[in-house]
């Protein structure tokens, strides 16, 4: 029974901390934009927010399992709302700079900061093996909803705001202090979590790097081409593509809010539709078989010549785009000892964030560049069909332990 409180309380605080993400993304770009920050300028930034995110995750991530998992979640909380109120209080570039690296910011409305891995080592303790990639793809359907909510009600938010005669700044400011007051949210429900969460077993005698003994191999091994796919998708964050379809098509916030709304439920229903793949031909195979076609379909959007057609192909893209997700984190803890899942969900999310990391200032200079304004989604699309090929190639015969 306390296992069902921890559970309900794990995927609450995903559900708050996923709207507040999708809540900025959709407006973090205009709001900078709006302080007086260029596109490089802002390119910049995310790239450091990434950045910065991905060394302070990875400490964190790699040390949960032994410093403890609750404390852990905590510290993010508070990282997330110191961020969110500077961002509110100053529209200096190197404060923003350094509350950004420290902080908690999310520009693409995905998941960053230490929580994603520290609770999914959790919730790897709660439940039963047979039952872990379901509850996972629950607990990204969740995810998903949220931040499809957050973006709509974030876009729709400051555009109404903005039709009440409210300056866009003010509008977007406004949002911001949503964002912080998500993170004080937090850090009061993850007081509540009991210590059902923590590692039970563990090895204290063995040597360890990075938090990992015995699987450091498969780990480095995942962790090196998910930072590929990472890099790739980094190409083409929510942010961006708001941008690009703003840019090219002349479309406005409450109508960008609306589409990734629809784009993020799609994602999400993919997650569910993944569990009984998975369960008929593999963790693994359903990774690659179902990533492929969605990696064509993003090559394909910037050709088409009209507004719906190019709608239509990304929300086609997104209703298989996410069926990797919970088959891959769940293959991920499913692979490696019990006291290192923390650490393994943590290097190889990090893994995710240096690769993801890397890509915007990429995109913020070809958008900058009329004739490669386009450039980002061919780049992506090519990529990520690279890594699908590579990840079959290296572990289709490597097992976890429901397939056995």
């Amino acid at each position: 029974m306390h296992h069902r409180k921890d559970i309900t309380l794990l995927f609450a605080t995903r559900i708050i901390r996923l709207f507040c993400y999708g809540f900025l993304s959709v407006i973090l770009v205009l709001y900078l934009a709006e302080t007086g920050l260029n596109e490089k300028q802002i390119g910049l930034l995310f790239t450091f927010t990434l950045a910065g995110d991905a060394g302070i995750s990875l400490w964190l991530t790699t040390h949960a399992d032994g410093f403890g998992r609750k404390r852990t979640l905590l510290i993010g909380a508070f990282l997330m709302l110191g961020a969110g109120v500077v961002f509110i209080l100053t529209n200096n570039i190197i404060i923003l700079m350094v509350a950004a690296i420290v902080g908690v910011i999310s520009p693409s409305g995905n998941e960053i900061g230490p929580f994603l891995s520290v609770e999914q080592a959790g919730l790897t303790e709660l439940v039963p093996n047979q039952s872990r990639t379901k509850t996972f793809a629950w607990y990204n359907l969740a995810g998903s909803f949220s931040t499809a909510t957050g973006a709509l009600a974030g876009g729709w938010m400051a555009q109404v705001l903005q039709s009440n005669g409210w300056a866009a700044l003010d509008a977007y400011r406004f949002v911001l202090m949503g964002y912080a007051l998500g993170g004080l949210l937090l850090t009061i429900l993850f007081l509540s979590i009991s210590p059902a969460i923590e590692v039970t077993h563990a090895q204290t005698q063995t040597i360890k790097v990075l938090g990992l003994h015995r699987s450091r191999n498969v780990v480095l091994k995942l962790s090196a081409l998910f930072a590929l796919d990472a890099f790739a998708g980094g190409l083409i964050v929510q942010s961006m593509i708001a941008y690009w379809f703003h840019i090219k098509f002349g479309v406005d916030s409450g109508v960008l809010g609306s589409i990734f709304f629809g784009a993020n439920i799609l994602a999400g229903i993919s997650a569910l539709l993944a569990v009984k793949l998975a369960e008929k031909i593999g963790l693994i195979n359903t990774m690659v078989f179902t990533h492929i076609p969605s990696n064509i379909l993003l090559i394909l959007v910037p050709l088409m010549p009209t507004l719906p057609l190019a709608i239509g192909l990304l929300l086609l893209r997104f209703s298989i785009s996410q069926m990797d997700v919970p088959t891959r984190q769940s293959y991920t803890v499913a692979v490696v000892a019990p006291d290192e899942r923390s650490a393994a969900a943590g290097v190889t999310a990090i893994a995710r964030s240096v690769g993801a990391s890397l890509s915007p200032a990429l995109t913020g200079l070809f958008f900058s560049i009329p004739v490669l304004f386009s450039a980002p989604f061919f780049f992506a699309g090519g990529l990520k069909i690279v890594y699908d090929l590579l990840l079959f190639r290296e572990f289709r015969s490597i097992k976890p332990p429901e397939e056995n």
